[in-house]
């Protein structure tokens, strides 16, 4: 397994200079030597000013955020990660890489929920590279990688989570973003880490339904919000007639009887829970005639 390793690289700046005084050098020799009509001298400088250009193949540039990975004959040396110009053996293979934070946004993915509805659901993931051996030896193409080790961890995330809750502390994709995010990210850490890829951040960026379900998860969507609403309501007036009948009693405004109270509870419960406006009838006469 490869791991990132320094390579002790040499400071180009100062041996470009020197490359070029001795290039300089060379050609003054050389030319005396071609005045002198001296063939030894000439073909030594020559081969000095050839030397001093080869050599000049060693210098590299290293960017902010980038590194260079070098190697000599198929065998990894060693990573320069420090912005500059540098000096190396000009042999080595110098093969560039980013290390700047990058995002990708999966595709939509149909998959099931762990209730086996259909739902499509897509994800943002930031990542970077922080380990360029890795990133470059251990796999063939590490941006494809993270691409297909980002579905496969968005598709087993989403299998353990149901699309919404239902029971109370239950975790579902649709309330509880944060938890799934963080678990999408272990899962991620878990896939990219043997690419040398560190995750910064995932998270969800769509969730629904598939469109075949949709409508008919909309309307049990509805029904349960109703029904949530409805059971609100009854509990609100349960605890107004409640209040109304014991107010009654307290003040002694008037003497209710067990079939009295049945009735007065029938119609405030009717008026209170009633969707539409009540329509009020007197009674004149007695409720027991």
């Amino acid at each position: 397994m490869y791991r990132e390793n320094k390579y002790p690289a040499s400071n180009g700046l100062g041996v470009l200079l020197i490359l070029l005084a001795v290039v300089v050098g060379a050609i003054v020799f050389f030319v005396q030597a071609i005045r002198a009509s001296d063939g030894l001298t000439a073909g030594a400088a020559l081969t000095v000013v050839v030397l001093s250009v080869f050599f000049l193949t060693g210098l590299f540039i290293v960017h902010p955020n980038e590194a260079k990975a070098l190697v000599l004959f198929g065998k990894y040396k060693g990573s320069v990660k420090t912005d500059g110009l540098w000096f190396a053996n000009p042999f080595l293979m110098k093969k560039a890489i980013s290390l700047r934070v990058r995002n990708f946004e999966t595709a939509k993915l149909k998959v099931n929920d762990n209730q086996a509805n259909p739902i499509e659901i897509g994800a943002i993931v930031v990542w970077k590279v922080v380990d360029s051996a890795e990133a470059l030896f251990e796999v063939d193409d590490y941006t494809r990688y993270v691409a297909v080790q980002s579905e496969s961890a968005l598709r087993a995330v989403a299998t353990q989570y149901s699309y919404d809750s239902h029971t109370p502390g239950e975790h579902s994709l649709s309330t509880h973003t944060e938890e799934v995010s963080h678990a999408l990210e272990k899962a991620l850490v878990d896939r990219l880490l043997k690419a040398g890829v560190e995750v910064v951040e995932a998270r969800i960026s769509h969730l629904a339904y598939s469109p075949e379900i949709a409508a008919a998860m909309l309307q049990r969507q509805q029904a349960s919000a109703i029904i949530a609403a409805r059971q609100k309501i009854v509990e609100g007036a349960v605890g107004m007639v409640e209040t109304a009948l014991e107010m009654l009693s307290a003040k002694s405004i008037v003497e209710l009887d067990n079939e009295r109270k049945a009735a007065m509870v029938s119609n405030l419960l009717v008026v209170l829970c009633s969707e539409h406006s009540t329509s009020p009838v007197i009674n004149a006469g007695s409720l027991y005639t």
